[in-house]
Parts: structure tokens; C-alpha cells; sequence
């Protein structure tokens, strides 16, 4: 089978029911954002693997591109929530939630805006985090048109805040201080 199917050249694509609709379509800008989110998590991934001190950090990165995949199939399905199809459930924001408490107790509280940056392995979180906030934007306006499954925005939310905790992790555990926002 051919990679190129010259069905989408005029600007239409395919969805999981069947139906087509524009690639400006809403829909498919927030599946999009969320496949380039699993992309930056796959970046993340091949830079924090030689380092045997990430090794817990990956095994969850892993599985959080297993869950995005699903995410995103689901946003590709107009009828999951008609089919009663839903894909992402209150189990994978709950598995979040505890890794978020997990890494967290390893972190000193702060009480300061931080910015993003201090090792490559932070920063590469920090981008990835500011995908995920995109695509959980255009979830949110894609909500506002059809329904869909509300456990996409709170997975998206939650994804976001443990990104930022790997963030300050992954600084922490190679002795490199978070980076204080300065008001002028």
C-alpha cells in the first residue's frame, strides 16, 4: 500500500467514521497538536535515555505516548461520544494525578514564577508542556462546537502540570537550579 493516497490534496481529510472534513476544521487542529505533542515527548525520550536517573521519568513518558495516541484517536471520532466511544478515561487522569504527588515530593515548594530552561532535558519538558496547553486550547474551542469527551480537558490540564514538575525533576536530579523569573 502507497503512503500517498491524493485524497487529501484539495484539503479535506479523512476521520475515523468515515466522514471528511477540512484540515482547518478544529478537530483536527487539536488531534494535530496533540500528535506533535507525542512527537516532542518521542524527542524527549531518545535524550533522556542513556541516563540511567530518568529511567522512571521514560517508563511514564512512554506510557503517556500510549495514552495521547488514544486521546487522539478519540478526537479523530465525531461519534465517540454518540457511540458511547469514548476512549480516555478518569483511570489515565488518575494515574497523572499520582505521578504528578510522586515526582513532586522530590521538588522544594516554590513560591516564584520559574522560566523554562536550566538542562536540555528541562527545557525539552517545558516545550512539550506548551504544546500540550495548545492542544488543550484547541480541545476547549472544539468543545465549544461538538461535544466531546470533558476527561480530554482534564487529561490535557493534568498532562501540562506533570510536564511541568518533570521539568523542575529533571533540573533537580542533575544539580541545576530552577531559573527565577525577575520582575523589572
Amino acid at each position: 500500500m502507497k503512503i500517498y493516497t491524493k485524497t487529501g490534496d484539495k484539503g479535506d481529510t479523512g476521520l475515523i467514521d468515515g466522514s471528511r472534513t477540512s484540515k482547518s476544521d478544529l478537530r483536527i487542529i487539536a488531534y494535530g497538536e496533540v500528535d506533535e505533542a507525542n512527537s516532542h515527548i518521542g524527542l524527549i525520550i531518545s535524550n533522556i535515555q542513556r541516563n540511567s536517573i530518568f529511567d522512571d521519568i521514560k517508563k511514564i513518558l512512554l506510557d503517556i505516548q500510549q495514552d495521547l495516541f488514544v486521546l487522539g484517536a478519540e478526537l479523530a471520532n465525531p461519534k465517540s461520544m454518540k457511540d458511547d466511544k469514548m476512549l480516555v478515561k478518569k483511570e489515565m487522569i488518575s494515574t497523572i494525578e499520582r505521578s504528578i504527588d510522586n515526582f513532586e515530593s522530590e521538588l522544594p515548594p516554590i513560591s516564584y514564577f520559574i522560566l523554562p530552561g536550566g538542562t536540555t532535558e528541562s527545557t525539552l519538558l517545558h516545550i512539550c508542556r506548551t504544546v500540550i496547553r495548545r492542544a488543550e486550547r484547541s480541545a476547549v474551542a472544539l468543545s465549544k462546537e461538538q461535544k466531546i469527551n470533558q476527561d480530554i480537558l482534564i487529561y490535557l490540564n493534568r498532562l501540562s502540570d506533570l510536564l511541568f514538575v518533570l521539568a523542575r525533576v529533571t533540573n533537580k536530579r542533575q544539580k541545576c537550579a530552577d531559573i527565577p523569573w525577575k520582575s523589572n
